[in-house]
C-alpha cells in the first residue's frame, strides 16, 4: 500500500483539548520538504508554526483556515507520495479512526499543512510588493524593513541616530507629505513710545489691546506706568451670558461591539475557573528599595547589562522560593507537586492578550541572564511567535504594573501554580530616621495572592518576609 500518512489535530501540553488552523502554507497536492512551514496552529495563548518532518505531498486537505477549533486528533488532511492514487486516499479517510491524543509526531509531521486562507475582502489598493534596498548607509534593521515597504528613497534621509543613522521614525517622518507653512504676514502692533515709563507688562497690555502709552498718566512710582493704568483703559466687552438648563439635544451614541476572539476567550474562562475554584486569600507587604536602585545603576555598568527592577524582583523572588519549597508548587488536583527549582512565570502584555512566558531555573541564573531571558521573552510575545515550550509549566507568577503608577493590585493566581505575586509601583513615603528626624525613602509594594488549599498562611508570610529582606539587601542577589 501506498506511504499515506494521517495529519491530526495535534496535542500540546495536558491542558489543550482543542486548536484552530489559523492558516495553511501549502494547497492541496502541493509537494513540500523536510522544515517547510505547512501551517499554522493557533491554541490558547500562542501560534505554533508547524514544520514538515519528510517530503511529501498534501494529498488531500480536509479542514481549510478558519475560525473554528477541532478537538484533539481529529483529521486535517493526509500526506502520501505524489502518485498515489485518489481512491486509496479516499479509502483511507473512510478507515480512518482517530486517536485519543495525537501528538505532531505521530500524526505525519509538525501540524497541518496551511492551506489557502480564507480569501481576504477586496482591498482598496492592492498590496505593494517590498522594494529592495541595497545601500551602505547607517540604517536600523526596522528602520530598512519599513523603507523597503513603503518605498521610500532613503539617500535624501538625513539619519538622526548616532553617527547619522537612519533610525525608524527618520522613515516615518519620510512618508508623511511636507506640510506647507500658512504665512499670514506680521502682526499689527500699536506704535510703542520708546520714551514712556512704564513697566514691561504695561508695554505688552497696550501692545495686545492697542492702546498708546503716550497719553497714559502713570500711578506708579516716580510717574511709571503699570498694569493697573493700562486696564484702566481697556474697554470691557459685553459677553453674553451663559444660559444654563437650555435645550439640550440627544445625539446618536451606537455601540462598538467587538466579540472576543478566541485568545480573548480562552483567557476569560481559564480566569473566571481560576477565581471560582481556587481559594484565594492575600498578603500584603512593602520593601524599601533605595539600596536596589542604586546597586541596579552600578551593576549595569559594571555587567555590561540592561537589567530592569522587575529582573531584580524575578532574581528575589526566585531565590526564595527555593528557600520556601512549599510556596515554589503546582496544585494538581488533589495532590501538590512540588520543585527543587524556580521557573517564574512573568506576566506580559501582547497583541493577543495577557501571557506568561517562563523564566525557567531563574534561581540558578545571574542577573544578566535574567535580563537577557526576559528581553527575548517579552520581543517574542509582542511579536506573537510564544511558543507551547514557552509557556508550559511555571512554579510561581510575577505580575508588575508598577511602571503604570498602580500602587498596589490583587493577581489572580496562574493554575496549576499556587501562588502570583502583585508588585506595585516606587513611591517616596516619609519615615522616621534613627535619630528620629523625618526622611524619605523609596518603598514598593507588593501582594501575594495564595492558593490556601495547598499553601498556608504562615508559608506565605515567610516567603514575603524574605523576599522583602532579599531586596532591601540587594547585595544578597549575587552571592
Amino acid at each position: 500500500m501506498a506511504n499515506i500518512r494521517p495529519f491530526c489535530m495535534p496535542k500540546w501540553g495536558i491542558e489543550m483539548t482543542e486548536g484552530t488552523i489559523a492558516e495553511w502554507m501549502v494547497k492541496e497536492g502541493d509537494a513540500f520538504t523536510k522544515g517547510q512551514v505547512l501551517c499554522l496552529i493557533e491554541t490558547a495563548k500562542i501560534t505554533n508554526e508547524v514544520e514538515a518532518e519528510y517530503d511529501a505531498v498534501l494529498k488531500r486537505l480536509l479542514t481549510p483556515a478558519s475560525e473554528d477549533a477541532h478537538p484533539v486528533g481529529a483529521l486535517l488532511g493526509v500526506f502520501a507520495d505524489a502518485d498515489t492514487p485518489d481512491a486509496e486516499i479516499d479509502a483511507f479517510i473512510a478507515g480512518f479512526k482517530p486517536a485519543e491524543t495525537s501528538v505532531a509526531a505521530k500524526s505525519g509531521g509538525s501540524a497541518p499543512a496551511p492551506a489557502p486562507a480564507a480569501p481576504a475582502p477586496a482591498a482598496a489598493e492592492p498590496a505593494r510588493a517590498p522594494k529592495k534596498i541595497v545601500t551602505n548607509r547607517a540604517i536600523s534593521p526596522e528602520a530598512l524593513k519599513l523603507a523597503e515597504a513603503e518605498g521610500v528613497d532613503i539617500e535624501p534621509i538625513a539619519g538622526s541616530g548616532r553617527n547619522g543613522r537612519i533610525t525608524y521614525q527618520d522613515v516615518v517622518q519620510a512618508t508623511r507629505p511636507e506640510r506647507a507653512a500658512a504665512l499670514k504676514g506680521s502682526a499689527t502692533l500699536v506704535e510703542d513710545s520708546p520714551e514712556a515709563f512704564a513697566s514691561p507688562l504695561a508695554r505688552r497690555l497696550a501692545a495686545h489691546h492697542g492702546i498708546a502709552l503716550s497719553g497714559i498718566t502713570g500711578t506708579g512710582p516716580r510717574g511709571r506706568i503699570s498694569k493697573a493704568d493700562v486696564l484702566a483703559l481697556v474697554k470691557p466687552t459685553t459677553a453674553a451670558a451663559p444660559v444654563f438648563g437650555a435645550a439640550f439635544e440627544l445625539v446618536a451614541n451606537p455601540a462598538t461591539v467587538q466579540p472576543f476572539d478566541k485568545i480573548r476567550k480562552v483567557v476569560a474562562r481559564r480566569l473566571t475557573e481560576a477565581k471560582q475554584t481556587i481559594p484565594h486569600f492575600y498578603l500584603r507587604a512593602s520593601a524599601r528599595v533605595d539600596d536596589l536602585i542604586a546597586l541596579r545603576k552600578t551593576a549595569n555598568v559594571v555587567l555590561g547589562a540592561k537589567a530592569s527592577i522587575n529582573d531584580y524582583i524575578v532574581k528575589a523572588v526566585a531565590l526564595a522560593l527555593v528557600r520556601h519549597p512549599d510556596v515554589n508548587v503546582q496544585v494538581h488536583g488533589d495532590a501538590v507537586h512540588s520543585f527543587a527549582h524556580a521557573d517564574v512565570s512573568i506576566a506580559v502584555a501582547s497583541p493577543k492578550g495577557l501571557v506568561t512566558p517562563i523564566v525557567r531555573q531563574a534561581d540558578r541564573m545571574h542577573i544578566a541572564q535574567i535580563a537577557a531571558t526576559t528581553r527575548a521573552l517579552i520581543d517574542k510575545a509582542q511579536a506573537g511567535k510564544l511558543g507551547y515550550e514557552d509557556m508550559d509549566g511555571g512554579t510561581f507568577s510575577v505580575s508588575n504594573l508598577g511602571m503604570f503608577g498602580i500602587e498596589n493590585f490583587d493577581a489572580i493566581i496562574n493554575p496549576p501554580q499556587g501562588a502570583i505575586l502583585a508588585v506595585g509601583g516606587v513611591n517616596r513615603v516619609a519615615t522616621e530616621a534613627d535619630n528620629g528626624d523625618i526622611a524619605f525613602e523609596s518603598r514598593m509594594s507588593f501582594t501575594l495572592s495564595v492558593d490556601h488549599r495547598a499553601i498556608d498562611g504562615a508559608a506565605g508570610a515567610q516567603f514575603l518576609q524574605t523576599l522583602k529582606s532579599l531586596l532591601e539587601a540587594p547585595e544578597g542577589l549575587f552571592a
